[in-house]
């Protein structure tokens, strides 16, 4: 049951700050928790997760909510798993409140290595989804979708921390609703390849890229965002500035890292990007698709060149100029398929 700060207290933010994360108010861990299981699962062990009020719904499974809570705030001290990793010593004691250790039980537990795929007809599916199996699919947060393709591309900054920065934007962003006030200024260097948590963003005026894939607007909180299929999102993958440089940079790699044949080289960046090895048939569609793209740019090599200088970084000019831009356009392709942008 959640209670006050005691009265005989100093009234002041610390007394507040302590209070909220005493044993005296579980709410706290257990709302922390179920925004994580949300992040993971789609749907919070508590659905309603921006009401845990007597408005809002009863947990599915209350003493895994109530398990998961303490774990995070008393820190996994009954866990041998931990045990094994955990520093021997008599005087350090279990991490409390660890966002890392909670996200690890969560991430390496059977039910979040379930499979998306059911391989039973059987199988009849819990109508409110309330039970975990097989595993949930659902398309990434707006953030992680760039942030994985940088990351592919070795371009991500992980600096932690520092002033919000301006990425790449259709040009003319904000003019028709700022009154030419402002401008928008596009950033250089590192500052286009942040995290997209450290993205500027103006009330009311989102990231384009973040609105595409249904990032909160900001105007409001919102804990809960929705999750919607467009063609936007598609012609965003193919054209936006980010993962054009993005796939030429993943196709960089393939032709350093990816062995020397066609087939080895697209196979890597088929697995760089999805997790796993192409089949037979994807392979030889990929391929073919490669070989179209080659012909192409050999006769007009003019298009090749003006693949490779979009985006701030510069292009490997030791490499075959149309051989990385038939690779670049395969990086894309596969960047946009559905299963490179959803957690399966």
């Amino acid at each position: 049951m959640q209670t006050s700060p005691q009265t005989n207290s100093k009234q002041d933010r610390l007394t507040l700050a302590k209070w909220l994360v005493s044993k005296e108010n579980p709410l706290t861990a257990r709302v922390t928790v179920n925004r994580f299981w949300q992040m993971f699962f789609g749907r919070g062990i508590v659905k309603t997760v921006e009401d845990f009020g007597t408005q809002g719904e009863a947990p599915s499974h209350p003493e895994l909510l109530d398990w998961l809570a303490v774990e995070f705030r008393d820190g996994a001290t009954g866990r041998q798993s931990d045990e094994a990793i955990r520093p021997t010593t008599a005087h350090r004691s279990p991490p409390t409140w660890s966002m890392k250790s909670l996200l690890r039980l969560i991430v390496t537990s059977a039910t979040y290595r379930q499979s998306s795929s059911i391989h039973h007809s059987s199988f009849i599916p819990h109508p409110s989804e309330e039970l975990f199996s097989p595993a949930p699919r659902l398309r990434l947060p707006a953030e992680m979708i760039r942030d994985q393709a940088l990351l592919a591309a070795g371009l991500l900054v992980e600096q932690i921390g520092g002033p919000s920065v301006k990425p790449y934007q259709p040009e003319g962003l904000w003019n028709d609703l700022v009154f030419n006030e402002f401008k928008y200024v596009e950033d250089k260097g590192d500052k286009l390849y942040r995290r997209s948590l450290y993205t500027y963003w103006k009330r009311t005026i989102a990231p384009p890229f973040m609105a595409n894939f249904d990032a909160a607007g900001r105007e409001t909180c919102i804990v809960r965002e929705n999750r919607t299929n467009t063609p936007l999102q598609a012609l965003n993958l193919m054209n936006d500035v980010t993962y054009i440089e993005a796939a030429r940079m993943i196709a960089e790699r393939a032709m350093r890292e990816g062995g020397k044949s066609s087939a080895e080289r697209i196979g890597f960046l088929f697995r760089l990007l999805t997790s796993r090895f192409p089949t037979e048939k994807e392979l030889r569609v990929l391929s073919d698709g490669f070989q179209a793209q080659l012909q192409r740019f050999v006769s007009q090599p003019e298009e090749a060149q003006r693949l490779l200088k979009v985006g701030e970084k510069k292009f490997d000019s030791s490499m075959n100029a149309n051989e990385l831009a038939a690779y670049a356009t395969m990086a894309s392709l596969i960047l946009n398929l559905d299963e490179v942008i959803t957690r399966e």
